[in-house]
């Protein structure tokens, strides 16, 4: 399961992911069927199906949520962009005393297995290094790279 949750923040933080025309004669059934059940209320919802999963695109209470559904049709994950407000007030703090010098360009939670996780990637002039939270008090680094300065 921790290999499913670090394949999706991968492709969220490469960007590779984006809005898919909403086919519904491809997506997986049982996949679709235990969203509809899962997020009764959802609006604006469109689904992608990858090989390995059925990426849904959705809002509630006018946020974007994204969940991530295996072929068996069981929900693997659901994920949120968020401010940096949003964390918890120890992960806050850690990023602002270990990564003042940096800004964030992107920041997002993911909920699975009981868990929620955090990724920010956070950048300077010289350098983008994404970081994951371990539980709500730590960040790990998750990815680091230099920057081509000019």
């Amino acid at each position: 399961m921790k290999q499913v949750i670090l394949s999706l923040a991968t492709v969220l933080m490469m960007g590779v992911s984006a809005f898919a025309a909403n086919n519904n004669d491809n997506v997986n059934q049982q996949a679709k069927q235990s969203f509809q059940k899962d997020f009764a209320t959802a609006r604006n919802v469109s689904y992608e199906q990858k090989p390995e999963y059925v990426k849904v695109t959705f809002s509630i209470n006018d946020q974007v949520l994204f969940a991530y559904y295996n072929n068996n049709g069981e929900l693997q994950a659901v994920v949120r962009n968020i401010v940096s407000d949003q964390l918890p007030i120890s992960l806050l703090t850690d990023l602002k005393k270990n990564y003042g010098d940096y800004w964030i360009s992107e920041l997002f939670e993911i909920a699975a297995d009981d868990q929620t996780s955090y990724y920010v990637t956070v950048e300077n002039k010289d350098r983008k290094i994404v970081l994951k939270s371990d539980g709500t008090s730590s960040w790990s680094a998750f990815s680091k790279t230099k920057k081509d300065v000019e």
